[in-house]
């Protein structure tokens, strides 16, 4: 057993190819050196036009601690989504607040980070040998990214020098600038169509999204790919696999860059320790596929699609079906309507614990709330508060397991997660990820993985956690409008709802010889200060006098707003007379200090009668009120006299 390092990954989108091929990279050395590997990662593309949505996922950078990580890889690529900045430019502002914490970025340039660029010069280089060598092309075009990306640049340089020692040229119009994105590709479809650049034998693209924009749009319009022209893409995406054309890719070396930076971050925290480079089968980064005529790769294409289907039924009998759980169990799962079902929060966290399974395989799972997420008027926006709280615990490791909202310990976030620090006889995976609706954080969750294990990131783990969110904000809308069947919104204390409710249970609870204790309080004056001073000095007073009734009231009492400026405060316990002139005298008293604590311009004041009956089956609680409402008007009537003479 080990206290281990732990190396971490912010990122966006890690269920993606380039998320799970960057992971891979990470795990296969942090096996080999047997650090934990936790990954923060955003669950949608950062240029998504849901604001509110995509800043609820940015807040899980937030809960990254750099001072108690051992180390930070960036994947600067992806979180380069959000064109506005606002993402890194946090990023960096913290890391240079940590300067003791080892820090790289992956593939782009980071302010002053040490950069780990992509060694893909090997992969591109082929890319253009299979179009001349294989295929024997000569007229070829170029897609690539953006001009000013310089990513776009270096790929575009290496293509053009690897077609050039093969004496060929490339045409200055058939050297295209794109976007990375299936726009591009149709962009350029739609230009050799019209003859506005002129047909190649082949295009490389350097990205496989404008690839498939391409193939797409020539096919639509009667141009046979590879008959009439063959395409090769880059980055071997599931999108790929799946198309009707089935695109001939390449591997990008995500993978060993991603160990590169492991490496190099294990060289700074422990130099004395031996490095076990990586070491990539390039052979292997070829996909065949239709899109340039050679024998599809048929076992990929299968792979990529058993992935993306949607089975309505499956083989239940199969003792292995939860061990790969795919998009189309999680829907046909029906675990959003068992869910939305639920009446109270802790049926609701009671079938989130149940769905865990669809999150198999894994060690442990934790959903970690907010100690307020219960609270619809407390939003937090960025960061997270003092204490956290474990809702869901699952475990197939010998872990916890329980689901409640009650009683469970709290920890503080800046530990990320407990057992984080704990001692372990293998190394894990740690997935954090946002829980929220919307801009508002609610909490994260923990998904602990054992490092061996091949499953990453996928389509289930970030769908049931939408499900999740959304649950969440239901049924703390759902409480909240029960609060206020039977509490007043502006003072918080029970209405008459409430109080008869309230009222019932406590009598039904009622000892022998309980009595019944009922006092009644009218503000003084409000019409007064409402005229004179406004509506907002009234409301003032009325939270005035609730919260000295709030103040008096004991363990076995209820305070309510009965309407307008009248209160009632009621108990049921061991009461006796001598309690009425006390418990009077105990109100004024605390009016009264309340009152020198304030610098308004008048006083707030109220009457106050109080009653007593003795507990019975026949017991009408109304006549007490009444009873209690005579005497605080006689209360009243008392002072006014005093006042005037």
């Amino acid at each position: 057993m080990e206290k281990r390092k732990n190396i971490a990954l912010l990122t966006a989108l890690p269920e993606s190819i380039h998320g799970r091929r960057i992971a891979s990279g990470i795990i296969s050395q942090c096996e080999k050196y047997g650090y934990n590997f936790c990954v923060f990662g955003a669950m949608t593309y950062l240029d998504f036009d849901g604001v509110s949505y995509k800043s609820g996922e940015e807040n899980i950078f937030n809960l990254a601690n750099f001072s108690k990580l051992d180390g930070i890889i960036i994947d600067t690529a992806q979180l380069n989504g959000d064109h506005s900045g606002r993402v890194v430019k946090s990023i960096c502002e913290r890391l240079r607040e940590n300067p003791q914490v080892p820090a790289v970025s992956l593939e782009l340039p980071l302010e002053d980070l040490p950069t780990i660029e992509n060694r893909n010069e090997d992969i591109l280089r082929e890319m253009c040998r299979h179009v001349i060598e294989v295929h024997g092309k000569k007229k070829i075009c170029i897609l690539t990214g953006q001009k000013e990306i310089s990513v776009s640049q270096s790929r575009l340089e290496v293509f053009l020098d690897e077609i050039g020692k093969h004496g060929l040229t490339v045409a200055p119009e058939h050297i295209i600038y794109g976007d990375f994105w299936y726009t591009s590709g149709d962009k350029l479809a739609d230009d050799l169509l019209s003859g506005a650049v002129p047909m190649p034998e082949a295009v490389i693209c350097a990205g496989d999204h404008m690839a498939l924009g391409l193939i797409d749009k020539l096919d639509k319009n009667g141009v046979r790919i590879p008959e009439d022209l063959i395409v090769i893409g880059f980055e071997a995406t599931d999108e790929a696999a799946c198309n009707h054309i089935t695109l001939s890719s390449y591997e990008a070396n995500d993978t060993n860059s991603a160990a590169d930076a492991v490496d190099y971050i294990r060289r700074i925290i422990e130099p004395d320790a031996p490095v076990i480079p990586y070491e990539a089968d390039l052979s292997r980064k070829f996909h065949p596929a239709m899109s340039c005529g050679c024998e599809p790769d048929y076992l990929r294409s299968a792979q990529a699609l058993k992935q993306a289907l949607y089975l309505q039924s499956r083989n239940y009998a199969d003792p292995d079906i939860m061990s790969k759980v795919d998009i189309g169990l999680l829907m046909e799962s029906y675990t959003l309507e068992q869910f939305t079902v639920s009446q109270d929060v802790e049926e609701c966290i009671g079938k989130i614990y149940d769905s865990t399974y669809l999150l198999k395989p894994f060690l442990n799972y934790y959903l970690c709330l907010t100690e307020s997420w219960l609270d619809i008027d407390k939003e937090i926006i960025s960061g997270y508060p003092e204490n956290m709280k474990i809702v869901v615990a699952a475990s197939s490791a010998g872990g916890p397991f329980f689901s409640t909202d009650e009683s469970t310990a709290l920890f503080d976030p800046e530990l990320m997660f407990p057992d984080l620090f704990k001692e372990s006889e293998t190394p894990s995976i740690f997935y954090f990820s946002a829980v929220h609706f919307n801009g508002r954080t609610l909490g994260y969750s923990v998904l602990q993985r054992d490092i061996h294990n091949v499953f990453h990131m996928n389509l289930v783990y970030r769908n049931w956690l939408r499900f999740v969110n959304n649950t969440l904000e239901m049924i703390r809308n759902r409480k909240r409008l029960q609060t206020l069947s039977v509490r007043d919104e502006m003072t918080g204390l029970y209405n008459r709802r409430g109080m008869y409710a309230e009222l019932d249970s406590m009598l039904a609870g009622a000892k022998e010889d309980s009595m019944l204790f009922v006092s009644v309080i009218d503000m003084d004056g409000l019409k007064y200060i409402n005229d004179t001073f406004g509506h907002t000095e009234g409301d003032f007073g009325i939270k005035f006098v609730s919260s000295a009734i709030a103040d008096v009231k004991r363990a076995n009492e209820i305070c309510i707003r009965a309407g307008g400026d009248e209160f009632y405060l009621m108990g049921v316990g061991n009461y006796k007379e001598d309690d009425l002139q006390c418990r009077i005298d105990e109100f004024v008293s605390l009016m009264s200090i309340k009152n020198n604590d304030h610098d308004k311009p008048y006083k707030v004041t109220a009457s106050i009668g109080t009653a007593l009956r003795k507990v019975d089956k026949d017991i009408n609680v109304e006549d007490v009120i009444c009873e209690a409402d005579e005497r605080m008007y006689q209360y009243k009537v008392s002072r006014k006299r005093q006042r005037q003479q």
